[in-house]
């Protein structure tokens, strides 16, 4: 079954001292750049940018760049219900949202996600390491848009992991030696960090 991947770059990037992370370099490619490579082979659907405001700056994405539906931009659940509407109207019934600032996701991240769906019949899989959950790197099915979208819009949620636990889900860990595949860059030590792991993963 073709999965939409969704990269989720919605948010304020406050302690890199703002802009796009997505943009930043790694090792002289974006991290959206590597994001787009290890997920994008993964995604029969193709990819699509979760962003807000102008989409220009990301002319070298190849995929769409969609907007918040919803108003004051309450978080990754907008930018995941964004992927979640893309996908219905293309006909597509599963997405995986990741972060666009893990730049090493696991090459096995679909599969693995959309297995553990299968075998436990659960509406959602979220993926963990190193005994975290990593709720914004999870496989969705487009049918629960319209509670996410009342979520948002009725009852003012905008916790990830409170959705996700209202549902049911099912958690895959891969493991975090000898580096994290969902390390992701918050600050510039966490980007100093991941320049360390792509000169050690090559």
């Amino acid at each position: 079954m073709p999965v939409l991947g969704v990269i989720l770059a919605g948010g304020a990037a406050r302690r890199m001292g703002g802009g796009d992370k997505v943009l930043l370099r790694l090792a002289g490619r974006t991290l959206l750049e590597r994001v787009a490579e290890r997920l994008g082979p993964q995604c029969g659907a193709g990819l699509v940018l979760s962003a807000n405001g102008d989409p220009a700056r990301f002319t070298g994405f190849g995929g769409a760049v969609l907007p918040d539906g919803v108003p004051d931009r309450p978080g990754p659940l907008a930018g995941i219900l964004a992927g979640l509407d893309h996908a219905a109207g293309i006909g597509v019934e599963r997405v995986v949202s990741v972060s666009g600032d893990a730049p090493f996701l696991p090459r096995d991240l679909v599969a693995r996600l959309a297995g553990a769906v299968t075998a436990s019949g659960a509406a959602i899989a979220v993926a963990a390491s190193g005994g975290h959950r990593h709720f914004t790197v999870a496989l969705w099915p487009s049918a629960l848009r319209e509670d996410l979208r009342a979520a948002l819009a009725e009852r003012g949620e905008r916790r990830v992991g409170a959705f996700i636990a209202r549902h049911g889900a099912e958690f895959v860990s891969w493991p975090a030696e000898p580096a994290d595949p969902f390390h992701n860059v918050n600050t510039p030590d966490d980007l100093a960090a991941a320049e360390t792991m792509a000169a050690a993963l090559g």
